[in-house]
């Protein structure tokens, strides 16, 4: 069964961290929505304007992974009930959630990283409630993938490719874009 995500965008969002985990999971043959958080039409944190496929809403039907860019657009998601409400479920549900940058601050803010190891931007440690920190590019911890900024969004992409599907397909991936570790 194919496997599917949705990433949720907000003005001011990082464009690396948001464009590199839509372009790997579709190589990946993962379906990945584009979601606008209050439109379908998102500019970046460097004015690069994506159109988003849907707008956010509620649903019943949970897709396999949940990602959240970070930049300053992180503090929409933050912000939004909505966000936070799918992030909780998406976690009960045992659903991947997967954030980078500053978007960790969310999931603290839903209390989801009670007892977990996570990773954020510097000076977002404090955001990250109830987990221990760790200094590393990506951090798994069972449902959770965690990632410090856009220089880390290609391993962090690939890690939700191997979440998802496989090792192999990750590392097939990598290997296509020339990426070494």
């Amino acid at each position: 069964m194919k496997k599917s995500a949705i990433i949720i965008l907000s003005d001011g969002f990082e464009e690396i961290e948001a464009i590199t985990p839509i372009d790997l999971l579709r190589r990946a043959n993962i379906e990945i929505d584009i979601l606008g958080l209050n439109g379908l039409e998102i500019t970046g944190s460097h004015a690069i304007k994506i159109h988003a496929e849907k707008l956010l809403e509620n649903s019943s039907d949970l897709p396999d992974a949940i990602i959240l860019p970070g930049g300053p657009g992180h503090k929409n998601l933050f912000n939004s009930t909505l966000v936070i409400s799918m992030v909780k479920e998406m976690f009960r549900a045992k659903k991947l959630c997967a954030a980078i940058c500053a978007a960790p601050s969310v999931f603290g803010k839903a209390g989801i990283l009670a007892g977990k190891a996570a990773t954020c931007f510097p000076g977002f440690e404090k955001t990250l409630s109830g987990a221990s920190f760790i200094d590393m590019p990506v951090v798994v911890d069972d449902n959770i993938i965690t990632s410090r900024g856009a220089g880390t969004a290609v391993p962090f992409s690939l890690e939700i490719i191997k979440y998802l599907i496989d090792s192999e397909t990750a590392e097939k991936i990598a290997s296509t874009i020339i990426y070494r570790t």
